[in-house]
């Protein structure tokens, strides 16, 4: 924000981005979007929030909702769902961040199932939430679908079942589908069998952040919007627009956290990048046969996802955008002509039906990755700064565990969460530049040009891949 403290609320307004123009998913959010009023000079209150995102609204609900007399206040530099949350996949999955054998190897092999089970959890605590409040999310639990579409895919697919297998989860968590079951539930081009797991729900992302940030008002909370954290210290946040001084802070900030003072190697923000159909008749459904609002995703290295939204389009993102010097996040980051047209060929090659069908958005944004891609939750009591995150694109119902897991931290109340393995972990730094640039970039096309040699020569190169893992220390992205 350029204004300085006092500007007047029309200049402050003047100067946001247009909450319809994020994407797709605020593009079809109902009602007003008016921002809310910034603060308007230092306060004092219980609990900060620096952050309205899924984290940050999370937090303010379960907080509130524990102990009603709390003074919370939620900072936020845009408004409600400008980030992630107003811009991802819409998949509310038991998906976490860190892979079971870097769990196991930190904390052992229970860890690994608790954690796995408390996520599984937590899908059917955000439907819970959503159905209590009347957040009119779009909620349907019918799991998801991952193919495989080339003998290389259909390894590490069938591989990835039989990996949950070895640590107890059974048919109910996750199976594999030969090709004519899979195509019963949804019909891919080239399907050689998928995966499915029930525990995943599709949701409208940004309907979920707005109703969430409407229920914490209802609540008592109070969100200052168009206001810009500049520095979290103990016990006091710095903004353009005044002091908050709380003996509890919270930093709900995931990709955005490197525009923070001192924070720039703490998350990188990487760029996931979205198209999306207008709606489409049901004769191209009946030919694809995606009756219900299965997420899916496929076998590659670069990371595929996709739903089947409630209105009837087709939302399909992926990664390949690359990381940008510095750790910098700009709105031109998120366009990249490039990346749209492969994501367009994606959507074309999986299912040709709906090749005469327009593109009607296209969108982008950054997510938080910690430099060993495991998320967490953390409290100090000597200070009284919180924080959670890191999710690498998994936060729809990660978050939701985190504003569970933080209440019971900033409360000072025992629970089963805070024995979870992600509680307290922490995350070496990334490189300095430009050692991280070369990095995550390298990665990024080694995988790009491991999934094109399968798919043009059909050729399996998960050595290349797991050669390049081991020596950076990286998964897919």
């Amino acid at each position: 924000m350029s204004a300085r403290r006092g500007d007047n609320t029309l200049i402050y307004r003047a100067a946001m981005r247009d909450p319809r123009s994020i994407s797709m998913w605020m593009d079809t959010v109902e009602g007003d979007l008016t921002p809310r009023p910034p603060l308007g000079g230092d306060i004092d209150v219980d609990v900060a929030i620096v952050g309205a995102g899924y984290t940050g609204l999370w937090t303010g609900y379960y907080l509130k909702r524990a102990d009603p007399s709390l003074r919370i206040a939620i900072l936020e530099k845009e408004f409600a769902g400008f980030g992630a949350s107003g811009r991802n996949g819409g998949w509310c999955s038991a998906l976490f961040a860190a892979s079971h054998d870097k769990i196991a190897k930190a904390s052992g092999r229970d860890a690994v199932v608790t954690m796995q089970r408390a996520m599984f959890d937590t899908v059917d605590e955000v439907g819970r939430v959503i159905e209590t409040e009347g957040i009119d999310a779009q909620f349907e639990k019918a799991g998801t679908i991952i193919f495989a579409t080339s003998p290389g895919q259909l390894d590490r697919v069938r591989g990835e079942v039989e990996g949950e297998r070895s640590w107890g989860f059974g048919e109910d968590d996750i199976r594999w589908l030969e090709p004519e079951e899979a195509g019963e539930l949804m019909r891919v081009a080239g399907s050689l069998g998928a995966s499915y797991t029930p525990h995943c729900a599709a949701v409208h992302p940004a309907r979920l952040a707005r109703g969430l940030a409407a229920t914490v008002e209802r609540l008592g909370v109070t969100l200052y919007e168009g206001t810009t954290a500049v520095s979290i210290e103990p016990r006091t946040v710095t903004t353009d627009r005044g002091i908050v001084r709380a003996p509890l802070i919270v930093r709900a900030t995931e990709g955005y956290t490197a525009q923070l003072h001192g924070m720039k190697r703490q998350l990188v923000p990487l760029y996931s990048l979205m198209v999306a159909t207008e709606p489409l008749p049901e004769a191209v459904w009946n030919e694809i046969g995606w009756r219900r609002r299965h997420t899916m995703a496929d076998g590659r290295h670069l990371l595929i996802y996709a739903q089947r939204t409630a209105d009837g389009r087709i939302a399909l993102g992926g990664r390949g955008a690359p990381y940008h010097f510095g750790s910098r996040v700009q709105p031109e980051f998120e366009r990249r002509p490039d990346v749209f047209a492969e994501l367009k060929r994606v959507l074309h090659n999986l299912w040709p039906a709906t090749r005469d069908f327009a593109i009607t958005h296209e969108w982008g944004g950054p997510l938080g990755v910690p430099r060993d891609w495991y998320s967490s939750v953390g409290f100090d009591r000597t200070t009284g700064l919180a924080h959670a995150g890191g999710y690498v694109g998994d936060g729809v119902s990660t978050t939701n565990l985190a504003g569970r897991t933080l209440t019971d931290l900033l409360l000072g109340r025992d629970s089963d969460l805070l024995r979870l393995p992600w509680v307290g972990h922490r995350s070496s730094k990334w490189e300095p530049e430009p050692l991280r640039w070369i990095g995550i970039n390298l990665a990024t096309k080694v995988y790009e040009s491991a999934d094109r040699a399968e798919r043009i020569k059909g050729e399996p190169v998960d050595g290349r891949v797991d050669f390049l893992n081991r020596l950076i220390g990286l998964k897919n992205i």
